[in-house]
Parts: structure tokens; C-alpha cells; sequence
């Protein structure tokens, strides 16, 4: 499971470049809310994460109608779990909108890992 998860966590990384770009873009250029930054952000990370764990971390030969929409409940939980811990991070201490999202991915990424190997892939 180890050599499996280090897999899982450098496509995360990938995935979570994609995720961060979009939240600084939108939040330093846009002048976007760091909520909806992040939500923009992870969704367009998650299609990124599908494509790079199927080929990489968890070889399937699931059919795509079927691990695609599993990849995206937990993707979904995964979103509402960081909003959460977003929305929580920056309402009950005075953090910088990074800080906050460095902690819920940590939270999302374990909780994906868990999910996606035991019933996406």
C-alpha cells in the first residue's frame, strides 16, 4: 500500500499545482472570494487526478462509465470536505487563504486515497 500511496500523492501533487494555480489566479488576478477560488480550482484538479491515477496509481480496466462516476462522488465528497475545512479555517482563526487550503488538502487527500482505492478503481 505504501509504494501505491506515494503514487497516489505525486499524481496528487500534479493535480493539486493545477488546484493551487487556478485559487491564486482567481484570488491575486481576479479578486475572487478564496472559496470559490478553491472550489473552481479542485474541480479542475480533479479531472486531472482521474486521469493520471487511472493510468498510474490504480491500473483498472474498470470501464470509464463505471470508475469515472465513482472518481467523482468521492471527488464531490473531497470538494465538500475542503470547503468545509476552508470555510472553517478561514471563519475561526486568522489564517492566510494558502494556509487553509495546505491543511484541508492534507485532510482530502488522505480521505481520497482511502476511497478511491478501496471502490473507484
Amino acid at each position: 500500500m505504501t509504494p501505491q500511496f506515494i503514487r497516489y500523492a505525486g499524481v496528487g501533487a500534479v493535480g493539486t499545482a493545477v488546484h493551487y494555480g487556478i485559487l491564486i489566479a482567481f484570488v491575486q488576478g481576479a479578486g475572487a472570494n478564496a472559496i470559490v477560488a478553491s472550489t473552481a480550482g479542485f474541480v479542475f484538479g480533479a479531472f486531472v487526478n482521474y486521469a493520471l491515477n487511472r493510468q498510474f496509481t490504480f491500473p483498472s480496466d474498470r470501464a470509464h462509465r463505471v470508475a469515472l462516476p465513482r472518481f467523482f462522488a468521492v471527488a464531490g465528497a473531497g470538494l465538500l470536505l475542503n470547503t468545509l475545512v476552508m470555510a472553517a479555517m478561514l471563519a475561526v482563526l486568522p489564517l492566510h487563504y494558502l494556509f487553509a487550503q495546505i491543511l484541508a488538502t492534507g485532510v482530502v487527500l488522505m480521505t481520497g486515497f482511502l476511497a478511491n482505492r478501496r471502490w473507484t478503481f
